[in-house]
């Protein structure tokens, strides 16, 4: 595929300023796209909670949780991996995408999956869906069709196509929702139905593939001159070129740090209604105790679906000014953006405080449990707690800290999970261990981040 290398209009563009309006202009775009998400994500689960019964949602949050578990363990690194590598190249106007290593570490946790949910075939439809075939199939199918659903997300943010990479999680969230809305109209019936949503999703996300490749253009990032990113010709800029200089190490080294941030921030979001079901058995499926904490920890899900917007350009933003060695312009970002959710945080804090019982109730039903104010309140400070450690979490892959915030996300998963089971699994003991997690880990990564680019701490995008 032919690729122009087009030079700047404005070669005398202040680098900072483009690269502020880029950022800024693509987190704007992604804000839009993934907020609409975020509603349509929301309506989805809500929508199943009530045209569902206690039992069968149950089943259905189950499934949700450990789909997207799974995602973010196996899919987010990668993700990752490409944005941070794709930016960091264009920054410094080096050709080609780098695609290789990414994909072949892709491939190789796909096929982890399945060898382990074929082989744990019975343990999971069985021990988990209390027999149902059709939401194993459901967790089979969606885990490997969103394999090249989070590859193009992060060739989309590398690139910085934000509108395309907007458009594609719209497209999966409203297609999802579309098989909730069936059964609520009388078309379908059944948690199978609803379900199906969820395999069907990353299908149809895939449809803005084409729109991506139909015309692909490489420029001269800020900063660095057109005749330096078009010097190797263009037999060397095509994008399908899988460059060499992502080695297999450092590649599988930076994605094996982020799949134990991704593991943990998934601990996080999901253990409490893991443990609640495993400690409740069958009862908790029953009652729809463990819907009702999946409801409470919805409280974490929308916002961080929304901030998505926000980490998706954040990370190639940060990578470009760090290979441009702007540490200004690094801090200030990151500055802005900790402003900004801690407003957000405090405000949604107090919102739940005054208003969330009631609210909380008539959007997903309580299934005969209460909702306590206080509790809430706590998810909400934890949300915003959440929140900055992610941004400051972008700071640690871009300055190419990944394991010692790996670190970090690790020990307040292990203390999170060890609180949590350490006592009766009620929603009062997951809304707390919640909150004093993410202060630990919040706490941890602002010290990652003071800690600066230090030498022992870097680990290369590139080999030497």
């Amino acid at each position: 595929m032919a690729v122009d290398v087009e030079p700047r209009s404005e070669p005398d563009a202040d680098p900072a300023s483009a690269g502020n309006s880029s950022f800024a202009s693509g987190a704007k775009i992604l804000s839009i796209g993934i907020a609409s998400t975020g509603i349509f994500t929301f309506a989805y689960l809500a929508t199943a909670s009530h045209v569902l019964s206690p039992a069968a949602y149950s089943r259905i949050s189950l499934c949700w949780a450990i789909m997207f578990v799974i995602l973010s363990v196996i899919y987010r690194p990668i993700e990752q991996l490409l944005s941070r590598t794709i930016a960091d190249r264009r920054a410094r106007g080096l050709p080609g995408s780098s695609l290789r290593v990414p994909a072949a570490i892709q491939l190789g946790f796909a096929l982890v999956f399945v060898i382990t949910a074929l082989s744990l075939h019975h343990e999971i439809q069985h021990g988990i869906f209390d027999g149902s075939s059709a939401l194993y199939w459901i967790l089979v199918v969606g885990v490997i069709a969103y394999a090249a659903s989070y590859f193009a997300r992060g060739w989309l943010a590398g690139h910085q196509r934000f509108a395309l990479y907007g458009g594609l999680v719209f497209l999966e969230a409203t297609s999802r929702f579309l098989f909730a809305l069936a059964v609520a109209v009388g078309i379908g019936s059944g948690q199978g139905a609803v379900g199906l949503g969820m395999a069907v999703a990353p299908f149809a996300s895939l449809c803005v593939i084409p729109f991506a490749f139909s015309r692909v253009r490489v420029r001269a990032p800020a900063g660095v001159p057109a005749a330096d990113a078009a010097r190797e010709g263009p037999a060397h800029a095509g994008v399908e070129e899988a460059t060499s200089d992502l080695s297999l190490r450092h590649g599988a080294g930076f994605a094996i740090a982020v799949v134990g941030i991704m593991l943990s921030e998934q601990t996080l979001m999901n253990a409490g209604v893991l443990i609640v079901a495993i400690k409740a058995g069958g009862a908790g499926l029953t009652s729809g105790l463990t819907g009702f904490v999946f409801n409470v920890m919805l409280i974490v899900r929308a916002p961080l679906q929304l901030f998505q917007a926000v980490q998706t350009s954040i990370l190639p933003h940060l990578a470009g000014l760090e290979a441009r060695e702007s540490a200004d312009e690094f801090h200030r970002a990151i500055r802005i953006t900790i402003l900004v959710i801690a407003g957000f945080g405090l405000a949604v804090a107090l919102g739940l405080l005054l208003v969330g019982p009631p609210v909380m109730t008539a959007v997903l039903g309580n299934h005969g449990f209460h909702y306590g104010r206080f509790g809430l309140a706590a998810v909400g400070l934890g949300m915003g707690l959440h929140l900055v450690s992610g941004t400051l979490n972008q700071a640690a892959l871009a300055r190419g800290q990944a394991r010692w915030a790996a670190g970090a996300w690790l020990i307040a998963a292990v203390a999170f999970v060890a609180f949590v089971a350490s006592g009766h699994a009620g929603v009062t003991r997951v809304e707390v261990g919640y909150l004093l997690a993410t202060a630990v880990l919040c706490a941890m990564l602002s010290l990652v981040y003071r800690r600066g680019s230090l030498p022992a701490a870097v680990t290369p995008i590139t080999s030497t």
